[in-house]
């Protein structure tokens, strides 16, 4: 099993394995490549000369041979799972209360009159996945080989990263509300220059506010798992997605809201001023290495991600209008949320192993050679904790729906063996990919903790919201129509 560094680590061990990570932070150029590797800002910024890496490497091959190489700690099953298990309940109750704000808000009167907010919901909640768990593998990569070991390096990598997330984030926000714009109205052939403009005031200001305040929560929730011994690995993703679903979807209903019911020249003052925002994010995240590399070659990622998050809107908004799918809506941030929960834990386990143990290009002799699915479950004892969570972590939240006496429809059985195989699927089909996605990222020198979290988790929207239309059509047809629990 992979071994991860800890905190806890006697210092002469921890000196050790720095060393030998720095040493083997070669960049793709060095393998006469000819590129420049994405992952390089994060590690090591020198490199050996000719004499020096030979010396070097056969002290590291001493070493290695040495008692104290086999001393490297590792993560028991036990203790991953006690420290997955709670940041993963706390997102999937996250997700749970935000599916029942948007059971709540579909009725208000900008969500019926704009129908297209909806095609924007998975794009702005999928924010979390594109830039706040993006940020949390991010730093905690960075924590796990040592690079915020510095006062200064640290804070130097928390804002520079911080004012990158603002600008991506405002970006983003303005193309997601172009996509709804394409994706709702254009074949349909009605456009209305005020609900444009509204459309794009609430999602750029959703995304920069939103963003922000979950920015300040990553990294006190990476800084405190560093201070207290935690793998931030376990932690950080699924805490960045705790409240991230509720604060993103409660900031979007309140501003689209407001908007609706304000002078049309507000709306256009409020994207401005956001907008006009984003020279200074960008002169403040470029004074980083790390953060002004991603400031001109991580937008791939995130835009992607986000139209691929827009047709799984696009998707929900047209099962809404459907009665026979009206209890679709509590239960699309759950199954969603929890898919890209899962799955960034383990894109954010597998990238740490690869900066700790591999060279930019370089991977596992077990991940090379042709992708079979066994491989993921075989070689990741955290693929199987993750999937084995998915049941019993659902079971939890369906029961909470209906205690809460949300949602339209009733827990029959025939229901919950549907819903639950499909998020089953969900979770298995993201762990495969994830597991061919971030080794080929980095065989290829790109950065997976900042290339595929926005991936991963845009198709964890997509196949969720895909996946769960299907099952209630799949109910419809064998008779299981009940859709007035909850009125």
């Amino acid at each position: 099993q992979s071994a991860y560094p800890s905190p806890s680590s006697p210092h002469a061990l921890k000196k050790r394995i720095l060393e030998r990570a720095s040493r083997s932070s070669l960049t793709l150029t060095d393998c006469g490549d000819g590129g420049c590797s994405e992952a390089e800002p994060m590690l090591a910024e020198w490199r050996l000369s000719g004499e020096d890496a030979s010396d070097e490497q056969e002290e590291d091959e001493q070493e290695a041979a040495g008692p104290g190489a086999s001393n490297m700690p590792k993560e028991s099953p036990l203790a991953m799972t006690l420290q997955i298990v709670v940041p993963f309940l706390l997102a999937g109750f996250g997700t749970v209360s935000a599916g029942m704000v948007l059971d709540i808000v579909q009725h208000w009167d900008a969500f019926t009159q704009i129908t297209e907010i909806f095609i924007l919901v998975p794009a702005l909640l999928g924010l979390k996945g594109n830039l706040e768990m993006t940020l949390a593998s991010r730093l905690s990569t960075a924590v796990n080989v040592g690079k915020m070991d510095s006062p200064i390096e640290k804070w130097n990598l928390i804002i520079g990263n911080l004012a990158l997330k603002q600008v991506q984030a405002t970006v983003v926000g303005f193309l997601a509300a172009v996509a709804a714009v394409v994706l709702g109205w254009i074949p349909e052939g009605k456009f209305q220059m005020s609900h444009a403009v509204l459309l794009c005031s609430s999602s750029v200001a959703t995304a920069f506010i939103a963003s922000m305040l979950q920015g300040i929560i990553m990294v006190g929730v990476i800084v405190g798992s560093k201070k207290t011994g935690i793998n931030p690995d376990n932690v950080a993703t699924p805490i960045a997605a705790s409240f991230g679903d509720l604060i993103t979807l409660a900031i979007l209903a309140w501003i689209s809201q407001g908007l609706y019911n304000s002078h049309p020249y507000v709306s256009s003052l409020v994207c401005a001023a956001f907008m006009s925002l984003t020279p200074l994010w960008m002169v403040i995240s470029s004074k980083h290495p790390a953060s002004r590399t991603l400031l001109y070659s991580g937008w791939e990622p995130v835009i992607t991600a986000m139209v691929i998050s827009s047709i799984g809107g696009l998707i929900l908004d047209k099962t809404l209008s459907n009665p026979f799918m009206a209890g679709i809506v509590v239960y699309t941030p759950v199954v969603s949320g929890i898919g890209g929960n899962l799955v960034a834990i383990q894109s954010s386990r597998i990238s740490t192993h690869l900066h700790f143990h591999c060279a930019p290009g370089e991977v596992p002799d077990e991940a090379k050679g042709c992708y079979f699915p066994c491989r993921t479950f075989s070689n990741h004892r955290s693929a199987q904790v993750l999937l084995l969570l998915a049941i019993p972590g659902h079971l939890i939240f369906l029961c909470t729906i209906h205690l809460m006496k949300s949602g339209h429809t009733t827990l029959t059985p025939i229901f919950m063996s549907v819903y639950l195989a499909a998020a089953l699927l969900q979770v298995l089909l993201l762990l495969c990919i994830a597991d061919w996605m971030v080794h080929s990222m980095w065989r290829s020198g790109k950065d997976p903790d900042s290339f595929s979290i926005p991936y991963l988790t845009a198709l964890g929207d997509l196949l969720g919201t895909a996946l769960l239309a299907l099952s209630f059509y799949f109910l419809w047809l064998i008779g299981d129509r009940d859709s007035d629990v909850g009125d």
